[in-house]
């Protein structure tokens, strides 16, 4: 028995459909995952993320759980999910990202990282073990390895040698991530319909990552290496961390596609609309990243017609919707001028309110873009849509 089921439903190209079913959710791909960092999706409560958004797997960090609330207030409410009341599944992050993130606050070697805490300055530590054992408390449906992330300008050496060590720490954290999965698990399916259409043993998915940087060959390697070890999924870490787009656009033509057919391909903290679309067509089915909520804090928002900056002064008397083209309450019901107006005043509101929308926005991208594909029309979705990001950037909006 399998902890998660994944079938390809169609091609179009390199682009893919397929469904992932988990304990807790059947995941309709390509998707998109909201990222709830610290148990939460900033902005959005998790009724609207269920019943109107339908989001159907969410992202948790390691990083920041393990430091608050800590993993012993989590386990005394039985795991992440009833912690929260997330109700579907969830991706947990290994916080690997967050640590090598935290350049003069840790020290790193064979064993793990020794970090201090950005909170109080505690001393912790983070390992694959450790990782292992944390995202097992948490009990999320995915885990990841514990891998370290390179800047994007890394050099080639120094690429090389994090590599190696993402490697070696993917052995170790298989090894550990299977003596904890050997502990029976109490979870239960989230509705009868979902434990008929797969049979799965309550244990937990490991995805292994690849690493390498804008390095090719060295991508390549670090592929090769992954499969050897064997996992239930593959990502692609270490993209947009500082390099140009087109080394991360190439990386994508020259890596997923030859990512194993037989198991999901996540795109780790990877980014706009535009990215996420031409991800798909390089053959990529995950992705998550925090760029609608950050973005819909600061009164931008994404649309089919590009990106829109709330604060614009054209935008005060403008009684029609933040995107024409979108169906999610907030479009349905709120003006861009009034939009403009909560933004100005500084209601917490507006934050709350584009923020909707921008995750709306991705989640149905992704939708359309599995769409296209089931109906053999990708390429010709992919121009459309490409085409009309850029129509706001001619406006100068």
């Amino acid at each position: 028995m399998k902890p998660i089921h994944w079938k390809i439903e169609a091609t179009d190209g390199k682009a893919r459909a397929g469904t992932i079913v988990t304990r807790r959710s059947v995941i309709e791909t390509p998707v998109f995952m909201p990222v709830g960092t610290q148990g939460a999706v900033k902005g959005i409560r998790f009724e609207w993320l269920e019943d109107e958004l339908d989001a159907r797997i969410i992202l948790g960090n390691t990083y920041h759980l393990f430091l608050r609330p800590g993993v012993d207030i989590i386990n005394r409410f039985g795991g992440l999910h009833k912690f929260t009341s997330w109700n579907r599944a969830m991706l947990t992050d290994s916080g690997g990202f967050q640590v090598f993130s935290l350049t003069d606050l840790r020290k790193l070697n064979e064993d793990g990282v020794e970090f201090r805490s950005h909170l109080d300055g505690s001393k912790k530590i983070l390992s694959p073990e450790v990782s292992m054992e944390i995202q097992a408390a948490l009990g999320s449906e995915i885990v990841m390895v514990f891998d370290e992330c390179p800047p994007g300008d890394a050099g080639y050496d120094a690429t090389k040698t994090s590599l190696e060590l993402t490697a070696r720490w993917a052995a170790r954290s298989k090894a550990r991530f299977n003596d904890v999965q050997s502990a029976s698990f109490s979870l239960s399916p989230a509705s009868e319909e979902q434990a008929e259409a797969c049979t799965l043993n309550g244990k937990q998915a490991l995805f292994g990552i690849i690493q390498g940087a804008g390095h090719l060959d060295l991508r390549r390697e670090s592929l090769d290496r992954t499969v050897e070890i064997g996992f239930d999924g593959y990502a692609i870490g270490g993209l947009s961390v500082g390099e140009e787009k087109v080394v991360m656009y190439e990386v994508l033509d020259q890596i997923a596609h030859q990512m194993p057919n037989d198991a999901p391909r996540y795109l780790m903290g990877v980014g706009t609309p535009e990215d996420l679309v031409e991800a798909v067509n390089a053959g990529v089915d995950i992705f998550d990243c925090v760029i609608p909520t950050r973005n819909g804090r600061t009164g931008s928002a994404f649309t089919s017609r590009g990106k829109v900056n709330i604060r614009n002064a054209k935008f005060s008397t403008d009684t029609g919707p933040l995107d024409p083209n979108c169906e999610c309450s907030v479009c349905k019901r709120y003006s861009l001028g009034y939009l403009r107006h909560l933004n100005n005043a500084g209601e917490m509101t507006a934050a709350t309110l584009i923020s909707h929308h921008n995750v709306a926005f991705f989640l149905s991208t992704m939708r359309k873009a599995r769409e296209a594909i089931l109906e053999s029309r990708f390429p010709a979705f992919r121009k459309d849509f490409l085409s009309g990001l850029h129509e706001n950037n001619a406006e100068g909006v």
